[in-house]
């Protein structure tokens, strides 16, 4: 073969191979314009991206850092030259470009703001030559004409503002800029209900200390009392005990604790019961090592062994039996709590968890309140008892719970 042909092949061949590379290059890059869709769809992509991406910043509600992070977010949504949010007496946030980039007095925009915070409506100002100058915009650079003011509000109240700058004040915008308005607002109102909820699962621990303190205190503090004379050394133990629990019982921090944790409190209680009680109280524990590091709320089984001596065993005659077994079900930890005290009747027990009789039983209600707020409705406490036969309490919990530390 000749030189020539040789070179000719060689060269065919490197033609070949680059439109080969052209050619996948350009089936991929058709493939991913394709697989993005259509220019509308791109478009509703980016918005719900940002809308999401504000949506987490503002979980906290009208704060200045999460404001301000929303607001470059909604900035770019309604692709305006400034995005203000301001609350009920001040400038949280400010996110502009160009002329529009440095940050306004704050009294300055709450001027802005002070019609919409006063009647609820939207309104539309002109940005004449004064207010341009006091929001530190050059007169030179005319381009920015109007503000739109939009309320924000939470269960009728208004709370706060979104101010746009915008060269254009169509009305498109306008009824843009309204609904991401009505946007915030809606998640506002959830950072407020999470709030609220938080509130009212403090508000549960304080009742149920509230409900430790009067009787179970008294009875140990009588309990103490009678070991004082004819028992020294018990009694300094029992002080001891009593010392332990009521420090766990009455902890300021934390929503949440192990099992390992609650089980030591509920040791020290049915230690104190037992002084009280003496033989009638017989306890059982079966416990299984693997589940004693799961993350429970935090004095949800000692009210429920509490039920089940107070309410259980102590209308009964004789001797009555404590059964707490923690058992391990794979993704979930299973505690049950059993007495063969004087049981309930199911009608009476559904009126307790539903909140139509105050002050019995309010240990049942809230515990069973707190674990379908936390796990959800499937996790609530299970019951199973009739009079004269007891009670059996089942707990679920799942093992593996992110963001609740003990």
């Amino acid at each position: 073969m000749s030189d020539s042909t040789l070179l000719l092949i060689i060269t065919i061949a490197v033609v070949a191979a680059a439109v080969a590379v052209v050619a996948v290059a350009g089936f991929r890059l058709s493939r991913s314009h394709r697989e993005l869709g259509t220019d509308a769809e791109r478009a509703t992509f980016r918005a719900l991206h940002s809308a999401a991406a504000a949506g987490a910043q503002l979980r906290n509600g009208l704060e200045p850092a999460g404001a301000l992070k929303a607001s470059r977010q909604l900035r770019a949504l309604l692709n305006c030259a400034a995005f203000a949010m301001t609350d009920g007496s001040g400038l949280l946030a400010w996110d502009g470009s160009g002329a529009a980039a440095k940050q306004p007095d704050s009294g300055v925009v709450m001027g802005l703001a002070a019609q919409a915070l006063g009647n609820g409506r939207t309104q539309v100002a002109v940005l004449d030559s004064a207010l341009r100058e006091s929001l530190g915009l050059p007169e030179e650079d005319s381009d920015l004409k109007a503000a739109v003011i939009c309320p924000l509000n939470v269960d009728s109240r208004v709370v706060g503002t979104v101010i746009i700058l915008s060269k254009q004040p169509s009305a498109g915008l306008v009824r843009a800029t309204n609904e991401v308005a009505g946007w915030v607002s809606a998640q506002l109102e959830l950072a407020e209900l999470s709030a609220s909820r938080t509130l009212l699962a403090e508000a549960e621990v304080r009742a149920l200390r509230a409900q430790i303190s009067p009787h179970f205190i008294y009875n140990s503090l009588n309990a103490i009392a009678s070991f004082i004379n004819t028992d020294p050394q018990r009694a300094r133990d029992l002080v001891v005990e009593f010392a332990d629990f009521t420090r766990y019982s009455f902890r300021r921090h934390g929503d949440f604790t192990t099992l390992a944790e609650e089980l030591r409190c509920i040791d020290r209680y049915l230690l104190l019961e037992s002084a009280r009680f003496g033989d009638r109280l017989r306890i059982s524990l079966q416990i299984a090592p693997e589940v004693l590091s799961t993350v429970i709320p935090f004095l949800s089984l000692q009210p429920l062994v509490e039920n089940a001596v107070r309410h259980g065993l102590e209308a009964k005659e004789g001797p009555g039996l404590v059964q707490l077994c923690a058992r391990d079900l794979g993704a979930y930890t299973e505690v049950t709590i059993e007495d063969d005290g004087v049981g309930m009747d199911p009608g009476e027990l559904r009126a307790v968890l539903a909140g139509l009789h105050d002050g019995t039983h309010v240990g049942l209600r809230n515990v069973d309140a707190r674990l379908r707020q936390v796990y959800g409705d499937d996790h609530g406490l299970a019951f199973d008892t009739a009079e004269g036969r007891g009670m059996l309490i089942t707990m679920t919990v799942p093992k593996n719970q992110p963001g609740h530390d003990a």
